[in-house]
């Protein structure tokens, strides 16, 4: 008896230094070359944020921002920086909660996240990083470029790491994807012993981004992996798609 499919995740390494307005893509299919790593029909290219925001132009240099009264009262209250407040606040929707030195908002996009997910990790001295515009819309851009490098079929999702009320530690998730089905429904379908399942929807780009994850690694600066055998539709649906109406969110 053959054994089932194997699921390989592999690093991509050697991806220069990226800056405002470079081609991602092209870097990213330059390197993949490099490494003489040939994509098939079906990879899935996992991008950290971090790059995606940079080579679009995210980045704010902090001594160009002027706080308002209720940035500088904020600070004070959660003894952060009144200049990085502000900008949580302006790339929110509203402020979810306040605390431990930690500012939960929903962003723009409608993900709940610390600091709007603004990250000064990784970026040089003096300025921030703040996530894309349009998250979905970077990962569409870098499919096509790179499936018109490589002649493939592909998948791409941009990730980006997040915490979990009521646990510990954090884990990447999709932020943006592009040429997948962000979930697999399987409501109306039978389990193993014939139980019809009624609101089981696996995450199927979180859970890609997740294992993407474990080779790619926070300390490494390795910001691309590609993961190839998952089964999954194509589909320009987006992760805009999975953020959860508000009359259907029980804790808002």
């Amino acid at each position: 008896m053959a054994p089932p499919p194997a699921i390989g995740i592999f690093r991509v390494e050697g991806v220069k230094r990226v800056e405002p307005g470079d081609d991602l893509g092209g870097m990213i299919a330059d390197a993949l070359r490099a490494m003489d790593l040939e994509l098939t029909d079906g990879d899935i290219v996992v991008v950290t944020q971090k790059i995606v925001s940079k080579s679009e132009g995210r980045l704010v240099r902090l001594e160009e921002v002027n706080p308002t009264r209720k940035a500088f009262a904020l600070a004070a209250e959660l003894e952060k920086d009144p200049r990085v407040v502000d900008l949580v606040l302006r790339e929110s929707r509203r402020v979810v909660r306040k605390g431990h030195g930690v500012l939960i908002t929903e962003t723009r996009h409608g993900f709940v996240c610390a600091n709007s997910g603004i990250d000064m990790s990784n970026v040089k001295s003096g300025y921030v990083v703040l996530l894309p515009l349009d998250p979905d819309a970077s990962a569409r851009g870098i499919r096509r470029r790179l499936e018109r490098a490589t002649a493939k079929r592909l998948a791409v999702i941009v990730t980006d790491t997040f915490g979990r009320p009521w646990r510990e530690g954090q884990t990447d998730l999709a932020i943006g994807c592009s040429g997948i089905e962000p979930t697999e429904r399987l409501a109306g379908k039978k389990d193993p012993f014939g139980y019809v399942l009624r609101v089981t929807q696996p995450a199927v780009v979180d859970e890609v981004a997740a294992a993407a994850e474990l080779v790619m690694t926070k300390r490494s600066l390795i910001p691309v992996a590609v993961v190839r055998g998952v089964k999954y539709r194509r589909s320009e649906a987006g992760v805009r798609s999975m953020v959860r109406k508000r009359s259907l969110d029980l804790f808002r």
